[in-house]
């Protein structure tokens, strides 16, 4: 596949590390030589240093062969407008990345098409989806719906009190059971677990179970005494805390405490002033926080601009009780550091906007991929097709690479969960777990 990216940076540069484990043919563009030298080094890809738009630019990339074309720089115009005449040139898809939340209403698609954008992507309502399906369970670190939720993919950090710990997996995830643990990170490693592994304390373990079985699940890991969150404090009132809101549920009341007074006044023409109160002041106060009742709180959700003021945000709400902590975490190099702390679940709107583009890349029918950066794994849903390789033989033996594990499948809507021993048909929706592994050596199976 012919793929042209423009703009080396964090989207652009995230996605030249997932190429770099296939065989596409890349070609990155960007008027910074430094931002360039630095990614051609490390990444085995094409670079072109020029003006980002012009067509002799583009037309020098090999645009009228392109298979994909995205545009990723921080200037949504520039986008459109390189997207705009990639198609012109003969580009077969474009993307282009926006910053104004009108772009993405369905109403829109037709427009966007019509100028020769086949999709858009907005990094602040893809990171307000995790951060609202975060909440929702205030026991867990990363939740996945597959399907709409026939299959549910839960990441949950173990403590003293769960009851699995120790145990061998192949007494644990027997056939019959509600669950299967597909992944396991432990301290700086990723394991894709066998039946002799064993659950360690601080382990943060990746469930993969049916939507009936999570309270089960809940059970075995000792979080019954969580409370639900009911009540959230966002500190940051930018547009990711706005997109957030909207997609909380009923039942949540929200208090976002923002800085800049200008800012505050704009939030309250955008937000549900119902359940949403917007507080002049700054998150980190800790006077301030006890004030608004965080001994009542059971989510603080750290979004500004600045990693660090994150990271050190959440660390205080959880030294005054909030026991669910979300920060926004965009500095790829800080993401370890903030792990190792224990903040909670971190949030990279350049990570998950580049798993989003990176589907697009597969042959084979992919519905959805995640890019999972704390277990540096990648996480796919697979249509299986008529007489491909994975429904020829059972589970077992359809020798599936090093590093990669089946978690389940749906068929006719309904989960189940795979061992085995499962035959896949044709249409079923299969979902993968892939660390470290080339991920065309999985299409290959349900092409």
């Amino acid at each position: 596949m012919k793929i042209i990216i423009v703009g080396a940076y964090a989207i652009g540069t995230h996605l030249a590390k997932l190429l770099s484990r296939n065989n596409h043919d890349t070609v990155l563009i960007d008027s910074d030589e430094e931002r360039l030298s630095s990614i051609s080094s490390d990444y085995d890809l094409m670079t072109i240093h020029a003006s980002n738009s012009r067509i002799k630019t583009l037309k020098d990339a090999g645009v009228a062969g392109a298979d994909l074309f995205i545009a990723v720089t921080p200037d949504e115009n520039l986008n459109i407008n390189a997207c705009m005449l990639a198609k012109a040139l003969g580009a077969k898809r474009t993307v282009a990345k926006v910053d104004n939340s009108e772009y993405i209403d369905p109403r829109m698609n037709g427009i966007f098409e019509n100028v020769g954008i086949s999709s858009l992507i907005y990094p602040e309502n893809l990171a307000a989806r995790d951060i609202a399906s975060g909440l929702k369970m205030s026991w867990v670190r990363q939740r996945w719906d597959v399907h709409g939720g026939a299959l549910v993919m839960l990441g949950i950090k173990l403590r003293e009190t769960c009851e699995i710990l120790n145990e061998p997996l192949k007494d644990l995830c027997k056939p019959e059971s509600p669950y299967h643990v597909v992944a396991v990170k432990r301290h700086d490693e990723t394991i894709i677990p066998r039946g002799d592994d064993v659950l360690q304390l601080h382990d943060i373990a990746y469930f993969m179970t049916t939507r009936n079985y999570i309270p089960y699940i809940r059970k075995i890991v000792g979080k019954e005494h969580y409370v639900d969150v009911k009540n959230v404090m966002i500190m940051g009132g930018g547009a990711t805390a706005v997109r957030a809101t909207t997609m909380m549920p009923e039942y949540m009341d929200v208090k976002i405490f923002e800085y800049d007074e200008a800012r505050c006044e704009k939030l309250n023409e955008l937000v549900n002033t119902d359940r949403v109160m917007v507080i002049h002041g700054d998150g980190r106060d800790v006077g301030l926080l006890t004030e608004e009742g965080i001994k009542n709180t059971q989510a603080f959700v750290a979004l500004t601009g600045n990693a660090e003021t994150n990271i050190l945000a959440c660390l205080t709400a959880k030294r005054m009780g909030v026991r669910k902590t979300v920060a926004m975490v965009e500095n790829f190099d800080y993401v370890s550091m903030a792990e190792s702390l224990d903040i909670g679940t971190i949030i990279n709107k350049k990570a998950l906007a580049a798993s989003y583009i990176y589907q697009m890349m597969l042959d084979a029918d992919v519905n959805n991929i995640r890019f999972l950066m704390s277990a540096n794994a990648d996480v796919a849903e697979f249509t299986a097709q008529q007489g491909s390789k994975v429904t020829r033989k059972k589970v077992f033996e359809l020798g599936l690479p090093k590093g990669a594990t089946i978690g389940g499948l749906v068929r006719n809507g309904e989960g189940q969960l795979v061992s085995g021993g499962t035959q896949i048909e044709a249409g079923d929706t299969v979902v993968v777990f892939c660390h470290d592994i080339n991920m065309t050596k999985i299409e290959k199976f349900f092409n």
